[in-house]
């Protein structure tokens, strides 16, 4: 039953919506209900979402993450980002599961969740504070136990990549939603309360997390993510060329950037353990530099040396922490941020922006990220509205510079070696991002996880080449869609799950059963994936979303080094492949 806000009317309601674990499929039916077509993503009528759902916040490995959800500033469809961390935790112990958001507070306001409860309360006096100085103030004022998820001056200036930052350190990072929130004139969702969530069978969900730890061990995905500096603390070997965006996606062969070594992260780590209560992984660690004037919004996803770092040409480590810590308290999308100044310093570069940001340049920075939250001067003002929308000001030569899909910035993982990711970013009816589905790299039957390769099976996935882009591509990737579409569904945690991770399917089915009671299958879960896609995809195709395209560059210009030379984006191959993928998913195919 979620609870229904207006922000203009002060009303609070409650609705019987039992379906779908009141995860994003229900936050899709009330966006659809509730709106009209063509609604700004800024008009008070827009609608937000916050959900824990049913499994959210459940003490167990994989059951840590809240979604957020409303009409995409960048994109203009429903754009839907997780939060992993405490916050989750937070929701269901102030007696919710959900929150859905209509209207505009008068003057800035927080909302307060305590007690199954919900009340707006007047924030003014927070107006311009970061992420961390929001969070302090109102856990002075509720309690240190207090879960906040809050943005900071990027929402309140409705930077179109503004993110949502819980708990100080763990991002609802993609597609804007801070700046819906600033657009509500809402500063902050505060939960109050520790009442525990509700789990059907406690032996069941403790027989299950015991044998999570116990895989951990043997598990390479999850002892990397366990162990320091974790998965997103890029260290070793440099990485292949094409694996990663280097400069915009211009640099298709040897980059001549550093990879850190595991001791440089020495004397960086603010938290390395506890973040998502009930799991044991502790897959988001926070780091900064000790020199950073807010250390705990460090924390670091996997993308964030990558977005910050090389997509920027830059590889001094303490310059990325610093600045992947910045853009939390300042509250933007790392992801975002880097792709827009990735843009920006190539069109410089090619003399379309006099006077633009350099490849390279670390010490520049700090103060692009901080002119960007505060729309300051002409450039940061341009560079608030994303690449996409800063192309089309500058003019018809800069767009090939743009890399994006449907208005939002690519993720920086090269989809020119793995076509399946090309695939994903192109046709996800929500916009590209990295974590919604797995890497071919993956299941390559040389270069593979073959531990993996049978619990693919289980979803009528094969091994096969990293490179090969024809329809099998396309059926096996739009399958892997599905069944990550429906970890999303149901708020259940990607980086613990199937098919490379410890909760297998019949571990994550028993999961759902033990916290639900009710009987669960790979279907059901399937299913449930389906369903969300076709929920984003009708919403999309109700509000003119873009077209299933990825940038010419990827499909023009191979990878010239290294043991992945060579590879690109056949069109053909990938129109096929496309048309396999939309009939795996019963989608009618793109017209040509």
């Amino acid at each position: 039953m979620p609870f229904i806000v207006d922000l203009t009317a002060g009303t609070v309601e409650r609705e019987d919506r039992s379906a779908d674990f009141g995860g994003s499929v229900l936050g899709l039916r009330l966006m659809a209900e509730r709106t009209p077509p063509g609604l700004d993503p800024y008009d008070p009528r827009a609608l937000l979402y916050v959900a824990a759902g049913t499994l959210g916040g459940a003490a167990a490995p994989g059951l840590a993450k809240a979604v957020f959800l409303a009409k995409s500033p960048l994109s203009g469809v429903a754009g839907e980002a997780h939060a992993l961390g405490p916050f989750a935790a937070g929701i269901r112990g102030a007696g919710a599961e959900a929150l859905a958001v209509a209207g505009r507070a008068e003057r800035l306001s927080y909302l307060l969740v305590q007690d199954g409860k919900v009340a707006a309360h007047e924030a003014e006096e927070l107006r311009g504070l970061g992420v961390a100085a929001t969070t302090d103030a109102l856990r002075a004022r509720h309690g240190h136990g207090a879960h906040v998820a809050a943005i900071g001056p990027a929402g309140e200036n409705l930077v179109r990549y503004a993110s949502v930052v819980t708990d100080y350190a763990y991002p609802a990072a993609r597609y804007g939603l801070g700046a819906v929130f600033g657009a509500k004139n809402l500063k902050a969702i505060v939960c109050v309360g520790d009442a525990p969530a509700a789990v059907a069978d406690p032996a069941v969900l403790a027989e299950l997390a015991a044998g999570y730890r116990d895989s951990m061990a043997t598990n390479p995905l999850a002892a990397l993510q366990a162990g320091e500096p974790g998965f997103a603390g890029w260290v070793g070997e440099p990485l292949d060329p094409g694996y990663a965006s280097v400069r915009n996606f211009s640099v298709p062969g040897e980059t001549g950037l550093r990879v850190p070594g595991p001791r440089d992260y020495d004397g960086r780590a603010v938290a390395t353990s506890g973040g998502c209560p009930g799991c044991p992984n502790d897959c988001l660690k926070v780091y900064a530099p000790p020199t950073a004037s807010e250390r705990r919004t460090g924390g670091l996803g996997q993308e964030a040396f990558l977005s910050l770092g090389w997509n920027l040409g830059i590889d001094d480590l303490d310059a990325v922490l610093g600045a992947n810590a910045l853009c939390h308290d300042l509250g933007l999308d790392p992801v975002s941020l880097g792709g827009t100044l990735a843009f920006a310093m190539e069109c410089a570069e090619r003399g379309l922006l006099p006077g633009g940001p350099a490849f390279g340049d670390a010490a520049a920075l700090p103060g692009l990220i901080r002119d960007v939250a505060a729309r300051g001067g002409a450039l940061g003002d341009l560079l608030a509205e994303g690449a996409a929308r800063a192309a089309r000001r500058l003019g018809p030569e800069a767009a090939r510079y743009a890399m994006t899909v449907k208005g939002v910035e690519l993720p920086c993982f090269d989809p020119r070696i793995q076509p399946g990711l090309g695939l994903g970013y192109a046709i996800a009816p929500g916009g590209p991002r990295y974590d919604a589905l797995e890497h071919d790299l993956d299941f390559d039957p040389e270069l593979g996880l073959a531990y993996s390769f049978p619990e693919a099976r289980r979803i009528a996935v094969e091994p096969a080449p990293v490179a090969a882009l024809d329809a099998e591509r396309g059926r096996r990737t739009a399958r892997l869609l599905r069944l990550w579409s429906g970890l999303d569904a149901l708020n259940l945690c990607v980086f613990a799950s199937s098919p490379t991770r410890p909760l297998t399917v019949p571990r994550l089915t028993a999961l759902v059963t033990a916290v639900s009671g009710a009987d669960f299958t790979l279907q059901d879960l399937l299913d449930a994936g389906q369903r969300r896609l076709d929920e984003m995809r009708a919403y999309a195709a109700r509000e003119g979303g873009g077209p299933d395209e990825l940038p010419a560059r990827l499909h023009d210009e191979p990878i010239t080094a290294g043991r992945h030379a060579g590879a690109v984006l056949d069109r053909a191959a990938f129109e096929q492949a496309r048309d396999a993928f939309h009939a795996e998913l019963g989608w009618p195919s793109v017209p040509r």
